[in-house]
């Protein structure tokens, strides 16, 4: 009877255990046990498919970061101008795709800084234009991805540097996708690209000669976040520790490493 009491007592315990770790691991999440996370695959080298596989850097760290934490992963793919707005509408638990820290989202949504970049400039091959930094884009129309920090910077850069100098405006052109704008490029609608230099590099490399890198170094430095629901305090302090946990034993850094010739960084803002 004793022995009886004593494996039940047991038991109790450990399905206490048990219920007080799927708890913890599984605070501020949408599902018990699964990390939904946005993407929009679209954007090499951070996201796309590839054998009807969501590959790159983000996909990646996302595998990593869910592993950490003990969830099974799911990818969500999503147009750009959701991935913010999915967090409120409780579509996905996080957001991992490339997206600058700014005002603007961190308004709307709470922000882990993870990795550091910018832009690069792109042209056809046979341009008679080659801009090395955004005051040569003054006089050209620029394609840009819709809704990125780059559509305000050039509006602003255009009125504030471009018209007070004398010089063209520049007419911005935006697009839904990043390989839209760059057929848009390749069709000769737009005269430059300006997208983030991951993708930039990883677009030139497949272009077969037909497009090139006119900036000789990223211009917009800035830092990439992972996004979470505004005030969701139990899921921000979860994936900042299993990124930490990631720093600590390497796996982050190997990550780094694999793409950093797509002007990859570990973020100053740690």
């Amino acid at each position: 009877m004793k022995k009886m009491k004593m494996l039940r007592g047991l038991c109790a315990a450990a399905a206490l255990i048990a219920g007080m770790s799927a708890a913890s691991a599984a605070d501020g999440i949408l599902t018990p046990g699964e990390l939904k996370v946005g993407v929009e695959v679209a954007y090499p080298p951070f996201e796309s498919w590839q054998d009807n596989k969501i590959v790159g850097f983000d996909a990646e760290l996302a595998q990593l970061l869910s592993e950490q934490m003990g969830l099974k992963l799911q990818l969500v793919d999503t147009k750009f101008a959701g991935l913010i707005l999915g967090l409120g509408a409780n579509r996905h638990d996080t957001v991992i795709s490339a997206l600058y820290i700014t005002d603007g989202r961190t308004a709307q949504a709470d922000a882990i800084p993870y990795a550091d970049t910018g832009a690069y400039i792109m042209v056809r091959s046979d341009s008679k234009v080659e801009p090395k930094t955004e005051q040569d884009l003054c006089g050209l129309t620029v394609g840009l991805q819709q809704g990125t920090s780059w559509v305000t910077k050039l509006r602003d850069l255009s009125e504030s540097y471009c018209k007070a100098n004398g010089k063209e405006r520049i007419t911005v052109k935006e697009f839904p996708t990043a390989p839209e704008t760059l057929q848009a490029l390749l069709s000769g609608n737009v005269q430059a690209q300006v997208d983030i230099a991951g993708a930039v590099s990883m677009f030139a490399e497949r272009s077969n000669g037909r497009v090139k890198i006119t900036s000789p170094k990223t211009i917009y430095p800035q830092t990439l976040g992972i996004y979470v629901k505004k005030g969701n305090t139990a899921l921000k302090t979860e994936i900042t520790a299993a990124l930490n946990a990631l720093r600590e034993n390497g796996k982050y850094a190997a990550l780094l490493q694999k793409y950093a010739r797509y002007g990859i960084t570990e973020t100053q803002m740690r």
